[in-house]
Formats: structure tokens, sequence, C-alpha cells
């Protein structure tokens, strides 16, 4: 009896260190988004309004391209274009580079404080 208990607790030691090996297998905690702070957000817009908070902006680099105004949008919107932005999936130059200098709750925290604003 003894002998089966320490061959299953090796099997489900073994299964437990695989399984955290394998990629793309993550734990349900590891998954969860990460939950927007609108406060923490406030230290982190500067790189935001300069474009995104003068109605009517648009950018001459590297077309004319109209800016949108983000205040009020849903936050899960933001999130999924900040995003798309750091993956490539969607591309601007200047979005590029701004989204690939956010974390995940850097992402989150933004998404936040936008939706929040009317």
């Amino acid at each position: 009896m003894k002998l089966r208990t320490n061959v299953l607790r090796t099997v489900a030691v073994m299964a437990m260190t695989a399984s955290c090996a394998i990629p793309g297998l993550t734990h349900a905690a590891d998954a969860a988004p990460a939950a927007g702070n609108v406060q923490a957000a406030r230290d982190k817009i500067s790189m935001c309004i300069g474009c995104h908070g003068i109605p009517g902006y648009k950018t001459a680099f590297p077309e004319l391209y109209h800016v949108p105004m983000i205040a009020g949008q849903n936050a899960k919107y933001i999130e999924a274009a900040l995003n798309e932005y750091k993956s490539g999936a969607r591309s601007h130059p200047t979005m590029d580079a701004v989204a690939a200098s956010l974390s995940d709750q850097d992402i989150a925290d933004l998404a936040a404080y936008y939706a929040n604003l009317k």
C-alpha cells in the first residue's frame, strides 16, 4: 500500500511539474486579466493626452490621420486596441512605440481611466 501511495504522489508531482513546463498552459490565476486602477493611470496618461486629449487633432506622420478621442470608450476596446498595437496586429508608428512600452497592468489602468471619462 505504501509503495502505491508513493507512486501516486510521484506521478502527481511529475504531472504538476510537466504542466508548468508546457508553453501556453497556465494556472487560472495567471490567466486572469489585470484589473484596471483609475488612480494608478493618472501617472501614466501623459503619453496619451498629447494626441487623444485634443478635439479634432490630426497627425501628419506617416500620413494625415484623425486621432480618435478615447474618453468614455469601452475599457475592453481600449485594452484590445493597445494589445493589438503591442503585438503588431494593428500598426501606427506612434502607437506601436507607446504600446510596446506598456505592461499588461499599464494597459488595464489606462483602459479603466479612459473608460471612466465622459
